[in-house]
């Protein structure tokens, strides 16, 4: 247990105790109230989740309101709050109380919370934050579902990006994460693909990039299918030929899906991305439709207009399509079955699906029909809202897109001329390096540094500045601090320091950030949320920077040097923490 924790948990025990003598009348009569003896009134009112931050930082460290306490003993929130301030008695780790308004205050020794705090840190290391919250319990984060024979764009990202710091910060928090991708690499869409190829492709020569190449096809396909009835009866006929496993289009279905898989592999091995298995579509939508003959019989689905569907309307719920009329499988197929291989297989005691929230409606459909079927495992459909460009929504469509390859290479180019400027004296190897660990940095951090129920505007050029609120300005401001150690020439840092030399009230303020970290990692695994993390890292490298533009460091006499360079360098493992869980790297030198 962390020591702001432990600090909570004791300020909470003791409110408790000093609850229940507070329980009286108007005549003062002790534990009675409306002719009834109230005993153990304390026990369990506060908690140490009660305790937060205050609204204005000057009321105290933390606080907790006296709206619940006032209404137990008969009291307004105010006159809860002064009451119970006589009865709190400062010690070795409260320095005071305080009342303001229906506010209880606390102001904390922050001397014993810089010892305890970095002590924790320095001890910890890497593993500072980090919880068992989940108690191991097993949970499988599917993300990346992309589509082969499409393009991978700047929307795929935010999926990747997203499901990836989930999957991270669930393990941080005690649990048994694993992390899996979902390919759809048998829809409709790849006989669109393999006829525009046919159609106009064919005979063309084959660029090195086959994948990205795939999603130019598919757009072409999609202007001119909305106007070639012939073509659509064709796009129909594939998809029965690929289904049936055999004929030349199959043959070109599998030579194509490679492409795309080659061009995935490549992605996530640029990004970091490691998924402990990876799924398709074609290999679970045989057992899918196996399952919909069964379920056929069972009554869970029914026929209508030729199609099978599963009429969800007594739920609220509207009609699921499953086969069409003309017999060919839609998305539930293949996911009842990949649902049945994942809680047979892995034993799961959750299953999250990282999907855009256009699918929210769908997943309630499936989880519903999993329900009929028997399942009461936990499952989750974390949904997420658009990416869209400053020039406006993206369409696979209609080609309006930024694929990641155009993406990537233009982001390096920009990255690696300002290194290149800024470090003449580098190698172009190290050179190269930085560019690729700043664009992946900016990449990610733009795509999970709001909430996932907000649209992103997706600006590259914004994304790569060293200031305001980017990876960028975080992983320099980690450079910053390496730098001032490897400037300071101290070896090794005492293990005794006096902690009680960092009285400024910026470094307080630095050290209470410190301790407060372990809950917002805790905040972020209950609410799937990694921007918690990212807001977090960016108040906290903000506030060293702010710290370190007023404050000498390398100048100050040696002692308060010595306590100066324990602290910064407990922000800067924090802040390769936090990045880290958004799989973000820290840089040394920038």
């Amino acid at each position: 247990m962390y020591a702001l924790e432990k600090i909570k948990q004791n300020i909470a025990k003791e409110i408790n105790k000093a609850l229940a003598p507070l329980d009286s009348n108007a005549d003062g009569v002790k534990g009675l109230r409306n002719g009834k003896y109230l005993t153990g009134l304390g026990k369990n009112i506060v908690q140490a989740s009660d305790l937060i931050s205050p609204p204005n930082p000057e009321f105290g460290d933390l606080s907790i309101t006296c709206f619940e306490m006032g209404k137990k003993i008969g009291k307004t929130p105010a006159e809860a709050a002064s009451r119970l301030v006589g009865k709190m008695k400062p010690g070795s780790v409260v320095s005071s109380v305080k009342a303001v308004g229906p506010y209880l205050n606390f102001i904390l020794n922050k001397n014993y919370l810089a010892k305890n705090v970095i002590k924790e840190i320095k001890k910890e290391k890497e593993k500072y934050g980090e919880n068992k919250i989940g108690k191991n319990k097993k949970v499988m984060v599917e993300y990346s579902n992309a589509n082969t024979h499409k393009e991978y764009h700047v929307g795929h990202l935010r999926n990747i990006c997203y499901g990836d710091a989930v999957n991270k910060i669930l393990s941080a928090n005690g649990y048994k994460s694993i992390p899996v991708s979902y390919i759809n690499d048998f829809g409709i869409h790849t006989a669109k693909t393999l006829w525009a190829y046919e159609e106009f492709f064919k005979d063309k020569k084959l660029p090195a990039d086959k994948g990205g190449f795939l999603g130019q096809v598919y757009a072409r396909a999609a202007r001119e299918l909305e106007k070639d009835e012939t073509g659509k009866r064709l796009v129909a006929m594939i998809m029965k030929k690929i289904e049936s496993r055999s004929g030349a289009e199959y043959e070109l279905w599998k030579k194509t899906r490679k492409w795309s898989i080659a061009q995935f592999d490549k992605i996530y091995k640029e990004l970091g991305v490691k998924f402990e298995r990876i799924f398709y579509e074609s290999e679970v939508v045989e057992k899918g439709m196996d399952l919909v003959g069964k379920l056929y019989e069972k009554r869970i689905l029914t026929k209508s207009d030729g199609a099978i569907i599963a009429d969800l309307n007594k739920y609220g719920l509207g009609v699921l399509v499953f086969l069409r009329s003309d017999g060919t499988a839609l998305y539930p197929v293949a996911d009842l079955a990949l649902a049945e291989e994942k809680f047979k297989k892995y034993k799961l005691d959750s299953s999250i699906y990282v999907v855009d929230i256009r699918q929210g409606q769908y997943f309630k459909q499936l989880f519903k029909v999993l329900e009929l079927m028997g399942h009461k495992e936990d499952m989750k459909h974390l949904g997420y809202d658009f990416v869209k460009l400053p020039s406006g929504m993206m369409s696979s469509r209609t080609g309006n897109v930024i694929t990641y390859e155009d993406l990537k290479g233009r982001a390096v180019a920009k990255a690696e001329r300002e290194t290149k400027t800024r470090h003449k004296d580098w190698s172009e190897k190290k050179i190269k390096q930085i560019a690729g660990k700043i664009v992946n940095g900016a990449i990610k951090f733009e795509m999970i540094k709001v909430g996932a129920n907000q649209v992103i505007t997706f600006d590259i050029d914004k994304a790569l500045r060293f200031e305001g609120y980017t990876a960028a300005y975080l992983q320099y401001t980690y450079a910053r601090i390496q730098s001032i150690a490897r400037k300071s020439k101290v070896k090794s840092q005492k293990s005794k320091v006096g902690f009680n030399s960092l009285t400024e009230d910026k470094e307080q303020g630095l050290i209470m950030r410190l301790a407060k970290y372990p809950d917002v990692v805790s905040r972020a695994g209950e609410n799937y949320d990694p921007s918690e993390i990212a807001k977090y890292l960016f108040k906290l490298g903000r506030a060293f920077n702010d710290y370190y533009h007023s404050v000498p460091v390398l100048k100050a006499e040696k002692e308060i040097m010595e306590a100066r360079l324990i602290l910064i360098n407990a922000i800067a493992l924090i802040i390769e923490n936090g990045l880290k869980l958004l799989g973000i790297s820290a840089i040394k030198e920038m």
